[in-house]
């Protein structure tokens, strides 16, 4: 029954990575249609995140009425809803009508689902869970590029993942007594009967509750910045072409996932904060490269930016998922979930803030200051989980 609980965890992981992608790939044959300017994908986009930000605050109080396996079958079942209504949608105002469920289906599963795992399976599964999600990432965009060449269009896309969500939400339907019975196979704390929720000012309140919430700004801040400005980084200050960049940019995202797959095995032999010390050491050593003073241009420089990114990617695997599975160590079985939720939010809101903010300096100032930004949020996170420990060492009388 455990094992079989496992595999559904791992399919609901893999359908929370479809749809992150699919506005990206989908929207250069949307934005025409509706009639509206390239740059209102931003306000879906903050309208998907603000409804993430709200449930993920909120998983805590949901999670504890309803139990996970619930939730995740509801979350799931909103997912696949909105997504339909995106398919279905003939304005752009209809889309962001359809965003609101689609962010509030999206938080309430991901704290969720990453509490139940850190309590109940060892770090190993956390970090391959997460490579499954960027396995579902991966798919979406290709789901939604087959139906776009092949002359079915961007609701056909939209729809075949909905359908995919929609069959997932019947899984987990079914799978429902076995949430109830999981068992820990082993790595985790055990679960302590639920008190009433924790307040947002308790939380903050908490030992550790801020440094931790913004180790979560900062990871997130990285990898979301790193997304949506390598290329240009790499295009406007070391003059590679348009077509090279785009694939330099993907390996950082190859190195993720490869990376997370490989943490798995490592935390057989590596604790989580040591695991999270390695991969800020290694992201550490993918921005010393792309500090080097390299001659703009050469290959030398294209040689030192495709080993960069794909160490940054190598580098940022582990610290995520191993940050969460050390939630109901550093704070508790009881509290792990209010607190994983708001570190959720947290999250979001260094996803939205911080890309945004680069935007602005890269405009203002120079795109040139990209790897010192990253070193920046980098030192800010690497500082947070330093002092996390301590505190949670002060508390506990040991890591």
């Amino acid at each position: 029954m455990v094992h079989l609980l496992l595999a559904v965890i791992y399919l609901s992981f893999i359908s929370l990575g479809l749809p992150d992608a699919l506005l990206g790939s989908a929207w250069p044959s949307m934005y025409g249609a509706f009639g509206v300017p390239v740059s209102y994908a931003g306000i879906i986009s903050m309208i998907i995140a603000l409804g993430t930000v709200v449930s993920s605050l909120q998983s805590d109080r949901l999670t504890r009425r309803f139990g996970t396996g619930w939730v995740t079958a509801a979350s799931v079942a909103a997912t696949a809803a909105a997504l339909l209504g995106f398919s279905l949608s003939g304005s752009f105002w209809a889309l962001c009508l359809w965003a609101v469920p689609y962010g509030l289906g999206a938080g309430s599963v991901d704290a969720s689902l990453n509490n139940y795992v850190a309590l109940h399976y060892a770090s190993r599964h956390m970090s391959w869970l997460h490579c499954m999600w960027g396995i579902g990432a991966s798919i979406g965009p290709y789901i939604m590029g087959a139906a776009l060449t092949g002359g079915y269009g961007w609701h056909m896309g939209y729809r075949a993942v909905a359908l995919l969500q929609a069959a997932l939400t019947a899984v987990l339907l079914f799978s429902l007594p076995l949430w109830k019975k999981g068992a820990k196979p082993g790595g985790g704390p055990e679960c302590v009967p639920p008190d009433r929720p924790l307040s947002l000012g308790q939380i903050f309140r908490l030992p550790g509750a801020p440094e931790v919430m913004t180790a979560f700004f900062c990871y997130c801040a990285i990898e979301q910045t790193i997304g949506l400005w390598a290329s240009s980084y790499l295009v406007l200050h070391l003059g590679l072409s348009s077509e090279a960049a785009a694939g330099f940019a993907g390996l950082f995202f190859l190195g993720v996932t490869i990376g997370r797959g490989a943490s798995g095995f490592l935390t057989l032999r590596l604790s989580d904060t040591q695991m999270v010390r390695l991969g800020t050491a290694i992201l550490a050593a993918s921005l010393a490269i792309l500090l080097l003073p390299l001659e703009t241009g050469s290959a030398l420089a294209e040689r030192a930016a495709l080993a960069a990114l794909l160490l940054a990617g190598l580098g940022c695997a582990p610290v995520y998922p191993c940050l969460i599975h050390a939630t109901p160590a550093h704070f508790g079985a009881e509290r792990s979930q209010a607190v994983i939720g708001v570190q959720m939010a947290s999250a979001y809101v260094g996803t939205c803030l911080m890309p945004f903010l680069f935007g602005l300096i890269a405009n203002h100032i120079s795109v040139a200051l990209f790897p010192l930004y990253l070193a920046a949020l980098t030192l800010v996170m690497a500082v947070m989980h330093r002092q996390l420990i301590h505190t949670s060492r002060s508390g506990a009388g040991g890591d």
